[in-house]
């Protein structure tokens, strides 16, 4: 690298090293294109039925309306009506009855939402070496948010880290580690496993939606060590009430480095702005962090990316 220190090391070096350790690829095939939801299987969904005892339901998603977090470079949804006077399509007025219509326009990562596996890579290859360039004005020909339409469903184990930490949000850019993961799982009595939804609760969305103060470039998320908690406990999916799940940059660590393992390397799914709050305090009432989790993307073919209205179930 031009103008660097001799003894400089390359930030990239960590995430191969890492990503080479924790690969998943050919795992489940040379052609698979689900990565770690394979471990979601339908003896754990069944079990995972199970947990619906008072039939309460949380939707942890933001409404799709202008008002949202949108990160840099995207923007929020943009609903508009088509017809509304009780017209038809052609302008023409029925005897018995009236209609409306209506379209958005929104990017389909500004606001509760998947990472596809084609989201984030590294040195030219996708998940499972699929190559990069197979990504192109058309969309991802590989890694798609489609291979996932039949649903991110089982066990959900919130981690709400930020009311065993710091109550109602982490600090700026705290870096949560497997320890602090172990230590807020152990204090709420459970544990994550094979085929489970890990739901992290940092608290900077809910601070957002009452101040607007928090979401900004140092948020608190998962620090790089977790990749290798994560993999050894083979969970599935992540989802958090941020905007990366990670931490904001770290001195001397490459930019975005869990996501560049998480999904190019293990092949996890990763949720972004799950609203939590609600939910927190109703296990917190309960004594109970385990859910019925239900994430479906929308059946979006080639798209890197998908809104959702995830649902967990107690």
């Amino acid at each position: 690298m031009p103008g660097a220190p001799m003894d400089a090391q390359d930030p990239m070096e960590e995430v191969r090293a890492l990503g080479r350790r924790l690969s998943n690829w050919g795992r489940w095939g040379p052609q698979d294109e689900k990565g770690t939801l394979n471990l979601i299987t339908p003896e754990r969904i069944q079990a995972a039925a199970a947990l619906v005892r008072r039939g309460e339901v949380f939707s942890l998603a933001l409404p799709l309306d202008e008002h949202g977090p949108a990160p840099t470079g995207r923007f929020n949804p943009i609903h508009r009506m088509t017809r509304y006077r009780g017209e038809g399509p052609s302008g023409e007025r029925f005897p018995h009855h009236s209609s409306s219509d209506d379209l958005a326009i929104l990017a389909l990562q500004s606001s509760t939402q998947w990472d596809a596996l084609a989201h984030v890579w590294y040195d030219d290859k996708l998940y499972n070496g699929f190559p990069a360039d197979t990504i192109n004005a058309g969309g991802a020909h590989h890694c798609a948010i489609s291979n996932w339409v039949r649903g991110i469903v089982g066990r959900g184990v919130l981690a709400d880290v930020a009311r065993r930490l710091s109550p109602p949000c982490l600090p700026e850019a705290y870096p949560i580690t497997p320890a602090d993961l172990e230590a807020t799982l152990a204090a709420q009595g459970c544990d994550v496993g094979a085929g489970d939804i890990l739901i992290l609760r940092t608290g900077e969305l809910g601070q957002w939606r009452k101040d607007r103060t928090r979401l900004g470039p140092r948020q608190a998320g998962l620090t790089l060590e977790c990749a290798q908690w994560l993999h050894d406990r083979e969970v599935a999916a992540v989802c958090a009430d941020n905007t990366a799940v990670e931490v904001a940059r770290q001195e001397g660590r490459a930019l975005m480095a869990f996501h560049m393992v998480a999904i190019r390397d293990m092949g996890m799914a990763l949720g972004e702005l799950f609203v939590l709050d609600a939910l927190a305090e109703r296990c917190a009432e309960l004594g109970c962090y385990e859910v019925f989790f239900c994430g479906a993307p929308l059946n979006f073919p080639r798209a890197v990316g998908t809104p959702l209205n995830p649902l967990a179930m107690l």
